[in-house]
């Protein structure tokens, strides 16, 4: 378990000594609540849906949280291609140790990424119904980190190049996003889009931060606890399959 917690404590450091990847990486949920939040609030609220902003800070923080997440599969390549994951690989520790361990730090990595964001969108004017719902807040936090960062690394497994990696996720991380109701109300939509957004996991994580944070969830609670915790063991499995086959 030392590996573990090394190569969780590695994670971590490496994102508070890279301070201007922190700074950029802010740059994106900050577009989103300005331009989007005081740009379509008084068309929101002339719809009779009350406050964009706080309808749309919960999925700006769980956009922060998937980008992130997502994207830990680079360091993954990175380590690859310049030569340390071989020397980590040839430890003796079985291989799912290390993969836990990089999972696990990529998520804390997300999870304070999304903590940042959330000062962001108290600074922005967002309030938080009632503070009862932030403990279950903080867990859709955690399972959304814990999934996509698995999902990265499963991805990453697979690839040897960074220009390959990027353009998956391309692939993967805008459907995800954009179909996952972190912009739009669920109710209402039509029929195949309703259909689409309940198959995107992300959908879930936005919608139990929603009903954890502003008190306005569309499926009932313990629905999107289940379905994460589901999808994000799932991912956890196979991220841990395939990173035990990388041919070095």
């Amino acid at each position: 378990m030392n590996a573990v917690y090394i190569l969780w404590l590695r994670q971590v450091k490496r994102y508070f000594r890279s301070r201007p990847r922190i700074i950029a990486s802010l740059g994106q949920p900050l577009l989103f609540l300005v331009a989007l939040g005081f740009g379509f609030g008084p068309i929101f609220q002339r719809a009779g849906q009350g406050s964009y902003l706080q309808f749309l800070a919960p999925g700006v923080i769980g956009m922060t949280i998937l980008f992130t997440a997502i994207f830990s599969g680079i360091e993954l390549i990175w380590d690859r291609q310049f030569g340390f994951l071989k020397e980590t690989m040839v430890a003796p520790v079985p291989r799912v140790y290390i993969m836990a361990g990089r999972t696990l730090g990529g998520a804390t990595v997300a999870l304070f990424q999304g903590a940042i964001v959330i000062l962001i969108c108290f600074a922005a004017g967002f309030r938080v119904t009632s503070f009862s719902g932030v403990p279950a807040a903080v867990l859709f936090m955690i399972l959304v980190a814990v999934m996509f960062t698995a999902l990265g690394t499963a991805v990453a497994s697979l690839l040897s190049d960074f220009q390959g990696f990027q353009l998956v996720m391309n692939f993967l991380v805008m459907p995800i996003f954009f179909l996952s109701g972190a912009l739009f109300p669920l109710a209402g939509l039509p029929k195949a889009l309703a259909i689409t957004a309940s198959l995107d996991p992300l959908t879930y994580g936005v919608d139990g931060l929603r009903g954890a944070l502003i008190g306005q969830a569309f499926y009932a609670g313990s629905l999107d606890t289940l379905v994460l915790v589901v999808i994000a063991s799932i991912l956890v499995i196979a991220g841990a399959y395939l990173f035990s086959r990388i041919q070095l």
